[in-house]
């Protein structure tokens, strides 16, 4: 069984090895949110070079058999690198995380500044600042010098500028069922659900601001909503009805534009 003894075991191993500074529990399991089948995320901050033989051969002793570890920028400009392994029959994710970089993001969502970036596994797009709220919501296992404690400092509440900075980005939402009216009027069944699905997500991180929660990806992002400490509407109840039948017609199209966009938003 991986205990969380087994599991801090191996967060100090990690941090042994050249160039690892901290490493974190994340995800639903640092969240509360997890269920009995949910992996273990780990967050391997880096500074510098790290050895990633070095991380190979923790990782074979672990799972009992070789395991690859992804160099920086292997797996994408964003999700940077790591490691999938299964200890005694449990998924491990080890993520690899550099600290300048997310240094970096802290600031910027302090500033009010993000993006999204085209990123493998993220299709709505990697949140550039969810860097920052992975530092806010997660478990520190191994943090000598007190560096993640000094980042989640940094970002924590939740910066107001970065509040502001979503719900003034939501001038994009008529704008895209503006354009997904066109799709729906020549059947464009597959750019219509785009849009609506984007629509949704683009809603749903401005409701998340507003309550104060951050976001670290888009699982549970539109469903979430329902369960944010705010009075948030229909928003949930629509946005899933409407996603999970946009229809196949011009007027069932148009009749699902037209639900989302009278949604409740912020």
């Amino acid at each position: 069984m991986f205990t969380e003894q087994r599991l801090r075991e191996m967060a100090e191993e990690l941090c042994g090895v050249r160039g690892v500074r901290a490493v974190a529990l994340g995800g639903s399991r640092a969240r509360g949110t997890d269920r009995p089948d949910s992996d273990f995320d780990l967050g391997v901050y880096y500074d510098g070079g790290v050895d990633l033989s070095a991380l190979e051969k923790i990782a074979a002793r672990w799972s009992g058999s070789p395991v690859s570890v992804a160099a920086p920028g292997q797996w994408g400009d964003w999700v940077d690198g790591g490691a999938w392994l299964v200890v005694d029959g449990v998924a491990v994710d080890w993520i690899l995380r550099d600290v300048g970089r997310v240094a970096e993001q802290c600031e910027r969502a302090v500033a009010g500044r993000f993006a999204f970036h085209t990123q493998a596994g993220h299709p709505l797009g990697f949140l550039d600042v969810s860097y920052a709220g992975e530092v806010a919501l997660c478990v520190p296992l191994c943090d000598e010098e007190g560096l993640l404690k000094d980042l989640a400092d940094r970002v924590t509440p939740y910066p107001a500028p970065l509040r502001e900075a979503l719900l003034q980005n939501l001038w994009q939402v008529d704008f895209l069922l503006d354009n997904a009216e066109k799709g729906a009027r020549s059947t464009d069944v597959a750019y219509v659900a785009l849009c609506l699905t984007t629509t949704a997500m683009r809603i749903a991180h401005a409701w998340h601001a507003v309550a104060g929660q951050w976001v670290v990806n888009e699982k549970g992002l539109v469903p979430n909503v329902a369960r944010l400490n705010i009075d948030t509407g229909d928003f949930c109840e629509t946005a899933c009805a409407v996603l999970g039948a946009p229809g196949a017609t011009p007027e069932a199209l148009q009749a699902s534009i037209t639900a989302l966009r009278n949604a409740a938003r912020p």
